[in-house]
């Protein structure tokens, strides 16, 4: 599209010479955080439903597209039609049901499908575990899921929901446990192994615990707002509330929440 070349041409220029000085000294390293930071930024659109914004940061997404591969072009490593043929290539590899001959029954034969031709695509043969490629960068709850999820297909995984239930509550005991022995490091080390179980509950239910966790931060933080706001039509500093004068506000709040 003549609006995609626009967007190439105009990071081209901002690279080359007479164009921005911050622009051309960036390299991939440099800018490796902002992929993170506009990836939440459109989560976080996405969250409020707010289609404005979720235009806008797809934008910005797909302008660190761009510009790794603007930089990858003065490099000599590839150019942005590389990504987008490669990207081509692989989709229709993967969806042989589609482009192909093979039939599957649902969408559970076709993430069976996926997994077997990713194993056979160059890059991942010299995988020595399925756990290989899973980015040591993502949030903890993300990973955890990502590799409950990515073991559970190969059969290792709870049998039902239940099971999991049980695990909570050993894990839950366990750092009861811990904590008399006042080792940090082994508290620690049981709060993990909890904080695991419930992703993989999550998981099972079919949620994703980063979105719910989100969700809980936001409502504790709307919340605490009203604790903040009552104490400033009544003239005082939190500090001088007590303990129970800021819960029966939240418990007000949560009132509201129920209407």
């Amino acid at each position: 599209m003549k609006e995609f070349d626009r967007l190439v041409e105009i990071l081209e220029r901002l690279r080359a010479p007479g164009g921005c000085p911050w622009d051309a000294e960036q390299d991939h390293r440099s800018i490796s955080r902002c992929m993170i930071e506009e990836a939440y930024e459109l989560v976080d659109a996405i969250h409020a439903d707010d289609v404005e914004h979720l235009r806008e940061e797809l934008g910005d997404v797909l302008l660190q597209v761009v510009f790794h591969s603007t930089i990858a072009k003065d490099l000599g490593e590839f150019t942005i039609k590389e990504v987008i043929n490669d990207l081509c290539d692989k989709l229709i590899h993967r969806h042989p049901h589609v482009f192909g001959d093979v039939s599957v029954a649902d969408s559970g034969e076709v993430i069976k499908n996926w997994e077997r031709l990713k194993k056979k695509e160059e890059g991942k043969k010299q995988r020595q575990s399925i756990l290989d490629g899973i980015p040591d960068t993502l949030p903890s709850l993300q990973y955890a899921r990502k590799i409950q999820s990515v073991v559970s297909r190969v059969g290792f995984d709870w049998p039902d929901a239940a099971g999991v239930v049980d695990k909570i509550k050993e894990e839950a005991d366990e750092v009861l446990q811990a904590m008399q022995s006042h080792k940090s490091d082994q508290v620690a080390e049981e709060i993990g192994d909890l904080l695991f179980s419930i992703v993989n509950f999550a998981r099972f239910n079919g949620i994703d615990p980063e979105s719910a966790l989100r969700r809980t931060n936001l409502k504790f933080r709307q919340r605490f707002h009203e604790i903040e706001k009552e104490a400033k039509s009544r003239g005082l500093r939190l500090e001088d509330m007590s303990l129970e004068e800021m819960d029966k506000i939240w418990e007000s709040t949560k009132d509201k929440d129920s209407l």
